[in-house]
């Protein structure tokens, strides 16, 4: 079947993908009901939350922060330490900083609304070219361009792009911008979504019952599954070090709160030395933030960043409840580390003491 490179076909494909959607669309917390307007705090939330993140470990965040913080003005008024505890887990820390800091300008400059346009957006904390497209499109029907993975997966296989990853994404947006409706931006924006999360997958892609079959090029071609194309991925380096558990007879353990920015700025940890290539694993003990009897355990905890991997060794001790924390640190009772915010690496290390000290 050749393949329809017109206007009008492409303003076919559009009508199918919205046709589709309106009988097939996810139910997710965050999306209007049909014929509902979009809630403009709740598509920025969870926009903000499903960067590099999937549905499933957003959707119970998303929850927490709406029951606690039901609009931008409430979320504004809570303590950085609040955000970050209930963002704990979640990842890339910075999202949460950015968050809570946007909040606050929404409330005081804007008197709690959202800017509607995608250049306003785009000058907020935290929400860049695509966040601003979403917004722009979902919450206030805006002919913005907004392209998720998803998304950026279906119209590579769509217009057959065959050139990798990173470097095809302005192709894929120029390619989108053509068929972007003047009516129902968002739900577009939505339904690309959409197809490319439970029809048009990484792997094994459901052609057959796709909207878009006959607009597809990759499945004309018959190579859809080997679209997109992406750049070789170097490998991370390792880094290494050692964290120090300490924790009193009483059950209380020393943690400190890292800087708020960097790195997992702001969360809460388990004290350690750097993290480094060339960890000297024999000087380790003797940057323990407190004298003690240390016992290193059997294992270690592996942990995956974006640019490195890390590796990490765990010394325990047992402190008298008399001890004081160093200045910088604090004893927090075992009953408070839940509401602690903690990294998932941080969580694997009490996880690993748990189990072996």
């Amino acid at each position: 079947m050749a393949f329809k490179t017109s206007l009008d076909a492409r303003a076919g494909a559009a009508a199918a993908l919205l046709s589709w959607y309106d009988r097939h669309r996810r139910d997710l917390p965050w999306r209007a009901l049909p014929g509902e307007a979009a809630d403009p705090y709740k598509v920025w939330l969870s926009e903000i939350m499903l960067q590099q993140t999937t549905v499933a470990a957003v959707k119970p965040y998303f929850l927490g922060f709406l029951e606690r913080w039901p609009n931008v003005c409430r979320l504004a008024q809570a303590s950085g330490e609040e955000v970050m505890r209930a963002w704990a887990g979640l990842g890339y820390y910075s999202r949460a900083r950015n968050l809570h800091a946007c909040a606050k300008i929404i409330a005081a400059r804007f008197g709690g609304e959202f800017p509607d346009t995608e250049a306003a957006l785009r000058r907020l904390p935290g929400i860049g070219a695509y966040t601003a497209a979403a917004i722009a499109a979902i919450a206030f029907g805006r002919r913005a361009v907004a392209i998720d993975g998803n998304a950026e997966r279906v119209l590579a296989r769509l217009f057959s792009i065959d050139t990798p990853l990173p470097a095809a994404k302005s192709e894929i947006v120029a390619k989108a911008a053509a068929m972007v409706p003047v009516e129902r931006p968002g739900d577009f924006a939505q339904a690309m979504m959409d197809l490319g999360a439970v029809i048009c997958g990484p792997k094994h892609p459901s052609c057959g019952i796709c909207p878009l079959l006959k607009f597809c090029r990759g499945h004309a071609l018959g190579c859809p599954e080997s679209l997109p194309r992406k750049a070789p991925h170097r490998e991370r380096p390792l880094r290494q070090g050692a964290v120090f558990f300490v924790r009193r007879r009483d059950g209380a353990v020393l943690v400190r709160t890292r800087p708020p920015t960097g790195l997992l700025g702001g969360t809460t940890e388990i004290p350690g030395t750097g993290w480094e290539i060339r960890f000297d694993a024999a000087s380790a003990a003797r940057q323990a933030p407190i004298e003690a009897s240390y016992r290193k355990l059997d294992t270690s905890i592996s942990h995956a960043f974006t640019h490195f991997a890390l590796r990490l060794d765990i010394y325990v001790a047992e402190v008298s409840n008399r001890r004081r924390a160093p200045k910088g640190y604090r004893f927090v009772l075992g009953c408070g580390l839940e509401s602690e915010a903690f990294s998932s690496v941080m969580r694997k290390i009490i996880e690993a003491v748990r189990q072996n000290a």
